[in-house]
């Protein structure tokens, strides 16, 4: 029986994990499940599964989790302090899936264990990503990718030497605002940038799909993860979203992982790795699908790309500023602060700005810096935002 936890429980990739974990349960002793604000369905799943202890990130839902666990044995906890006595307790396996900055904690200390991160939370690999690979190294431990595009180079990868890969090419939807005409992106709207024609996913990683800035972070986590140069690396937009990427090696051959759109492909590689097991997702009907399109991204619609390109030339302090500019730009235009396309416009200034006062290239030595200069990124990308609002 292997031991397992699930950082992010209660969002989509928590949610497959457990779909894939409930068909085995025999085969698996659940230890932790973490959450936010869903607490109904927090303590749902760990009465399923039989969780040792769930764990909610808000302290002040700390009673209602422990009033929904009542008289079940799993043990109720929340807070930061939690969060990581749950990624301290013992498990072989630990999915990690809590969006942003949040997961960065949590994830180092489970390394430190020398366990096996399922790793789906980018932010890890684009704010500290040398630091995280450099954690596992020294603890003996294995981080498998969760993404599907970094799932897809890691399987194309095996039994193959990297020094023979020429390049990379991460695919891309292009997301749900791909046909729209240049001029009238401006004036789109959260609820038109947050509807995706492929995936089910949540809001923000939907509306930064049609930004195309997850596809940048993804560019920065396929740097960070495989450790090759800026120039190996590619995107293409992929409207069917059948290709999850492809690596291409000197002898002129184009490995490409085909699949259906649905994550517990990935979250399944991971959780069986190294093996292979069935899998209750669709199989691909390729007479039936008859074509695969492909084309250049558009640098005017998607700047994004452009960015994480600088990005990843700087290195250093860089991907930490990105992240955190990008998740400030996207929370100014949820609210209404920011245009669509104003928000690559905010992450250029907070670069441009901390670049002045930082130098960028400087590799960072501990967590603590990079939560550091992630607020001092957030604090810059307000400012921004609120110059912007009281010029225009």
């Amino acid at each position: 029986m292997r031991r397992v936890s699930i950082f992010g429980a209660t969002g989509s990739i928590g949610q497959n994990t457990i779909d894939l974990i409930a068909r085995d349960l025999p085969a698996h002793d659940v230890v932790a499940l973490t959450g936010g604000g869903n607490i109904d369905r927090l303590a749902a799943d760990a009465i399923r599964l039989k969780a040792d202890v769930a764990v909610t990130a808000y302290e002040d839902r700390l009673d209602d989790l422990r009033t929904a666990l009542a008289g079940t044995g799993v043990e109720a906890a929340a807070g930061q302090g939690a969060l990581a006595e749950a990624a301290d307790r013992p498990a072989d396996w630990i999915m990690s899936a809590i969006v942003g900055a949040a997961g960065l904690a949590p994830g180092f200390r489970a390394l430190r264990h020398g366990t096996t991160l399922a790793l789906a939370n980018k932010e890890s690999l684009v704010t500290a990503g040398p630091l995280l690979m450099a954690e596992a190294r020294a603890h003996g431990a294995t981080i498998l990718p969760v993404d599907s595009e970094h799932s897809a180079i890691f399987q194309a990868l095996v039994g193959e030497d990297i020094a023979c890969v020429e390049k990379v090419i991460v695919t891309a939807s292009g997301g749900g605002l791909r046909d729209w005409p240049l001029e009238r992106l401006a004036s789109a709207t959260p609820a038109d940038a947050g509807a995706h024609p492929n995936w089910d996913m949540g809001q923000r990683i939907t509306i930064d799909s049609a930004s195309m800035f997850n596809k940048g972070m993804e560019l920065i986590e396929t740097r960070e993860f495989f450790g090759l140069p800026p120039e190996k690396i590619e995107a293409v937009i992929h409207p069917q979203s059948l290709v999850h990427a492809l690596v291409g090696y000197c002898d002129g051959a184009l490995m490409a992982h085909l699949g259906a759109h649905d994550m517990r492909h990935a979250i399944g590689y991971a959780l069986n790795w190294p093996d292979r097991r069935a899998l209750p997702v669709d199989r691909l009907d390729l007479a039936k699908i008859g074509s695969l399109d492909f084309h250049a991204p558009d640098p005017a619609r998607y700047p994004a790309l452009r960015i994480a390109r600088a990005v990843m030339e700087t290195g250093g302090k860089a991907g930490t500023i990105f992240n955190a500019a990008k998740e400030v730009a996207l929370d100014g235009f949820l609210a209404g602060r920011i245009g669509f396309m104003e928000m690559a416009g905010v992450v250029d200034a907070v670069l441009d700005a901390l670049s002045a006062q930082f130098r960028l290239t400087i590799p960072m030595s501990s967590l603590e810096e990079v939560l550091e200069m992630d607020h001092i990124a957030r604090q810059t990308a307000w400012a921004h935002i609120e110059k912007r609002r009281q010029a225009g």
